[in-house]
């Protein structure tokens, strides 16, 4: 049996499980919001990715003896090449997590 909490004395008392259109509208901005913030934190975690792989590749031609402007050409490259498949990741797990939404209404007709 779940027991409310006592609301603090200064919190103004509203229910707002009466109103289930108020309650879906809060869910709703809630979803957005974290929709927003699971994106960014994917932009965030390419771009450190691409960062080390980069700086990676760099140092280990530098220790390697190789020149330097290959090392960082090839530095480059894998910058991008690891930039290139982050996004196409992001752009396919999205579209996955789209079809697998739909699936069931799909099926259902």
């Amino acid at each position: 049996m779940m027991h409310k909490p006592a609301p603090h004395p200064d919190q103004l008392a509203l229910d707002w499980e009466k109103d289930p259109a108020i309650e879906a509208m809060i869910e709703a901005r809630i979803a957005s919001r974290a929709e927003a913030a699971a994106f960014q934190w994917r932009l965030r975690l390419v771009g450190i990715e691409t960062c080390m792989m980069a700086s990676l590749v760099v140092a280990a031609g530098l220790a390697l003896d190789q020149p330097p402007l290959q090392t960082i050409r090839t530095g480059l490259i894998v910058a991008g090449a690891c930039f290139a498949s982050g996004m196409l990741l992001i752009g396919l797990s999205g579209a996955c997590g789209m079809l697998l939404t739909r699936l069931p209404r799909w099926r259902r007709k």
